[in-house]
């Protein structure tokens, strides 16, 4: 089961019983359901998504559940060894070259895109200047008004595949040309920063970001149209020597949750949770902006979600976890 850490009070306003039932219970004990492994993967959404997993099946479903700590392509390749862990909660298939070639063998099956959104990149401005200025949702619109978005792009730091990409679409969409100056920030640390103070003082801000992070759950901005992916413009525009730089909205990076075919075969119950079991960027965005506003843990996290969203993960349940979690859910 999850460990309370020891939090302001404020944090647990409000939590009631889902903080009892989450954290105060010892005996939850396997039924039919047995052991369940899953991965526990090292970044934040990963771990929101791993933690909510964690306690539907513990409580819901009498399973016994453990996290192995794995990322992407050693959690692929433990599976193709060794059928272990049963559950790789969310794989990022652009960044796991395995992944296809597990699909077609059968080794494993995926169940559902876990962030429904997909992973996003892209050329960001906040909402507030939006709204203000409904030109900017376009290229095009801020190459024509570079002043609005205060002549500046904040770009990615140095080693980061973005930097490249982002660069070459600068050139491309003519806001090189347009006097719109190139930041290449030294860490994301700073680019996030950067978000923060303009937002603070609601300021034009206009650079790379992406989602779900906590900083787009707490700093609304809106993607800004730059036309559709074109995969061989895109490939181009990744090298710092491309030679055409060529407009292409960055891919949008397919988020999966997969399950190995043992444990599909033997438990499908929790392979329908599982294939149900989905966030949009907006609702794991506004989640992680909760831990980290809270100096909260991820488990935590998932506490917040689960008393925030209860008619969304409600819906993922069977009838006899419904009953189970009845409780939760009025």
């Amino acid at each position: 089961m999850f460990k309370i850490s020891k939090k302001p009070l404020k944090i647990w306003a409000g939590l009631g019983c889902l903080v009892v039932m989450a954290f105060g219970s010892s005996n939850a004990q396997a039924s039919e359901c047995g052991e369940v492994s899953l991965m526990q993967a090292d970044w934040g959404s990963a771990q929101i998504v791993t933690a909510v997993a964690k306690f539907l099946m513990e409580e819901g479903y009498e399973c016994d559940a453990t996290t192995v700590p794995l990322s992407t392509n050693p959690a692929l390749a433990s599976v193709s060894e060794t059928g272990e862990p049963d559950i790789l909660t969310e794989i990022w298939t652009n960044g796991a070259p395995a992944y296809e070639e597990l699909v077609e063998s059968g080794k494993i099956i995926p169940v559902t895109e876990v962030l429904s959104d997909g992973g996003v990149e892209g050329f960001f401005v906040p909402n507030y200047l939006l709204e203000a200025h409904p030109e900017l949702a376009t290229i095009e619109g801020i190459a024509a008004n570079p002043d609005l978005v205060g002549n500046r792009f904040h770009n990615c730091p140095e080693g980061w595949t973005c930097l490249n990409v982002s660069t070459n679409l600068l050139k491309a969409g003519g806001l090189i040309d347009a006097g719109i100056e190139n930041f290449v920030h030294g860490s994301g640390e700073t680019l996030a920063a950067s978000i923060a103070a303009a937002f603070e003082n609601k300021e034009p801000w206009f650079g790379f970001y992406w989602a779900p992070t906590s900083v787009l759950g707490k700093y609304p901005m809106t993607l800004v149209d730059m036309g559709p992916h074109d995969p061989e413009k895109h490939a181009c525009n990744i090298t710092a020597e491309c030679a055409t730089p060529a407009m292409s909205a960055f891919p949008r990076s397919v988020v999966v949750t997969v399950l190995s075919k043992e444990f599909m075969a033997e438990n499908a119950d929790v392979s329908n949770l599982m294939a149900k079991l989905s966030f949009t960027n907006a609702q794991m965005g506004e989640t992680l902006a909760w831990v980290e506003d809270n100096k909260a843990s991820y488990e935590e996290g998932a506490v917040h979600f689960l008393t925030t969203y209860k008619g969304v993960w409600g819906a993922w349940l069977n009838d006899a976890a419904r009953d189970k979690l009845s409780a939760l859910l009025q």
